[in-house]
C-alpha cells in the first residue's frame, strides 16, 4: 500500500506531467501536429512511470527500514498476551 509520502510524491509528479499531457492532446487533436503531440504525451506518461518504478538513492534507507521491520518476528509473549486478552473480552461479552 502506498503511504502518505508516496501519494505526495505522485501528486508532485502529476503537477509536472498533466500540463505536458494536456498540451500534447491539444497539439495532437486541435492543431494537427501529431509528432509534437505524441511526443509530449509519451514524455508525460514516462515521467509518471519513472517516478513510480525507479529507485533513487534517497529512497534506499526507507526501503531498507520497511524490509527490516517486516523481517522482525512477533514475540511469543505478545501472541500469548493477545490471545488471553481476546479470550477475556469474549467471556466478558457472554456474561
Amino acid at each position: 500500500m502506498a503511504g502518505i509520502i508516496d501519494t505526495i510524491k505522485l501528486a508532485g509528479t502529476l503537477v509536472l506531467a498533466l500540463p505536458a499531457a494536456l498540451a500534447g492532446l491539444e497539439f495532437l487533436l486541435v492543431r494537427g501536429n501529431h509528432l509534437v503531440g505524441a511526443t509530449l504525451i509519451v514524455l508525460a506518461v514516462t515521467l509518471v512511470i519513472v517516478q513510480q518504478r525507479v529507485t533513487l538513492p534517497s529512497d534506499v534507507p526507507g526501503l531498507l527500514a520497511k524490509r527490516a521491520a517486516g523481517a522482525i518476528p512477533k514475540d511469543a509473549d505478545d501472541e500469548q498476551n493477545d490471545s488471553s486478552e481476546t479470550t477475556a473480552e469474549s467471556s466478558d461479552k457472554r456474561s
